[in-house]
């Protein structure tokens, strides 16, 4: 006989996705102390202490929290897709999903794959963020992410990937800018230019190492982390930008009239790729979302 429950580990869960056994009471809709209890029953049941608690502080959990942690989700994966599944049909799919995509990404992928996945799979309760990649990898990683789509750079340890498609930086400048005449450039045509660099992770790292492949050092005007700040100073004639991810429409968000020219010799795609734990067994509600990401950009 088990001598811990599933409610047990998905109080566990709670307790290390919050990080705290107050937030970890309040997401259950139980007592602090409830909480407490099913913890302490379930370190007695593995005979080992799961997490440290420090007032003021929250939880930390140890090695061998961390260990049983990965576990328990997979667990509690598999629960939760008996509880919705016995009473149903194969081609159903059911449960909750929560998809992550970076910020520069979200605008032109996230939207599509969100439409497509709702009208084929109905009964699933969808929701998304949208932010930087190392939040990304933050959420993946304590588990507040079932999926992510990302770009395939600099990834941390620990993540399954399934490849997307992989895109091409280009040089965007404002339609009015000397260079825009030209139908390709390279990167010694606008490394003396101002830049506007789109100052957040993969983004920088990919730009800065491109120009440090080359030889060449960019002029750097301003920084922002935001894509449309980016090309709306490049709209304004401020500098030009190198950005991977285009829009459908060539005008900045002020509706200024921008230009994309293609860098010669090109350089190396950037891979997008759907990633999640691999220390997590998919749901039916992620597989579902991996073939369907598949499909529409494999």
């Amino acid at each position: 006989m088990l001598r811990y429950t599933l409610r047990q580990l998905e109080v566990f869960a709670a307790v290390a996705d919050h990080g705290s056994i107050a937030s970890a009471a309040g997401s259950l809709h139980v007592s602090e102390s409830a909480v407490a209890g099913a913890l302490n029953n379930l370190e007695r049941a593995f005979g080992a202490q799961l997490a440290i608690r420090r007032k003021a502080h929250g939880i930390t959990l140890t090695t061998a929290g961390q260990g049983v942690l990965a576990r328990a989700r997979n667990l509690l994966v598999d629960a939760v897709d008996l509880q919705l599944h016995a009473g149903g049909t194969d081609a159903e799919v059911r449960g909750s999903l929560v998809l992550g995509c970076y910020l520069t990404l979200a605008p032109t992928v996230l939207a599509r794959l969100i439409e497509h996945y709702g009208r084929r799979y109905p009964l699933v309760e969808l929701d998304f963020y949208d932010g930087p990649q190392s939040e990304i990898h933050r959420r993946l990683a304590d588990g507040q992410l079932d999926v992510a789509i990302a770009y395939d750079l600099s990834l941390p340890a620990g993540l399954n990937r399934q490849p997307l498609f992989a895109a091409e930086p280009a040089v965007v400048l404002s339609a009015e800018h000397p260079l825009a005449e030209r139908s390709e450039l390279a990167l010694a045509d606008v490394a003396s230019e101002p830049m506007i660099l789109l100052d957040v992770d993969p983004s920088r790292e990919n730009t800065m190492t491109m120009f440090d492949a080359a030889g060449l050092t960019p002029s750097v005007r301003f920084r922002t982390t935001d894509y449309e700040v980016t090309r709306s100073l490049v709209g304004r004639g401020m500098g030009y930008a190198i950005l991977v991810q285009q829009p459908a429409g060539e005008l900045s968000y002020e509706g200024r009239p921008l230009v994309v020219r293609p860098l010669r010799p090109a350089a190396r795609p950037v891979p997008v790729s759907m990633v999640w734990p691999a220390a997590l067994r998919p749901s039916r509600s992620v597989a579902a979302m991996l073939s369907l990401a598949a499909e529409l950009y494999g």
